[in-house]
């Protein structure tokens, strides 16, 4: 159970809470890949497109893994996240045992040799991206709840669970928000 006061900060949750609309990030829970006073980088982990990653590079034939729609902003670029940290060179951690980016030619070359095990990477089209305060100002508002990431929920939970899921984890209300209906008319 999470208790404990959560600060923004690289490698966080964020939470969408149930009455949020904007069709952006409604029940979207979002990786934070970077925060700093310059702005935030984040991912939606729970969006898929209907685009795998064997459609986009003619290479890919033996990865169909769907790639993950990870945002609004730029949705043209491509962005990973893995667990793969020893040979993917030049990622970043996020958090123990979940990096962000790396050598994307390299990442092919694994990929395409079946090196990398599909469940031990994600790809994201898109990204969520906030400018200097910005976030800061959405939680303050009650925009976003945050949470604790770990690697089981980045890599290990369904797509269609993690929401729930995350909420649950953290106890109290958040639980009782879990259950919330996705439309309150049908309650």
């Amino acid at each position: 159970m999470i208790k404990d006061k959560i600060s923004l900060a690289t490698g966080v949750l964020l939470v969408s809470p149930p009455m949020q609309w904007d069709p952006n990030f409604r029940r979207s829970v979002v990786l934070l890949c970077e925060h700093s006073g310059a702005g935030s980088f984040g991912l939606i982990l729970n969006r898929s497109l209907t685009v795998s990653m064997d459609q986009l590079f003619d290479d890919l034939t033996t990865f169909p893994e769907e790639v993950g729609w990870g945002g609004p902003v730029q949705p043209e670029t491509l962005h990973f996240v893995h667990r793969e940290a020893d040979i993917i060179p030049d990622s970043i951690e996020i958090r123990d045992g979940v990096h962000w980016g790396g050598d994307f030619d390299v990442v092919r070359e694994h990929l395409a040799a079946g090196i990398v095990d599909p469940d031990d990477i994600r790809f994201f089209l898109g990204y969520a991206g906030w400018s200097a305060g910005q976030l800061q100002t959405e939680v303050d508002r009650g925009g976003w709840i945050m949470a604790h990431s770990s690697e089981d929920l980045v890599f290990d939970v369904a797509e269609d669970d993690i929401w729930r899921q995350v909420l649950r984890d953290m106890g109290g209300a958040y639980a009782i928000l879990a259950n919330a209906p996705d439309h309150p008319s049908l309650n």
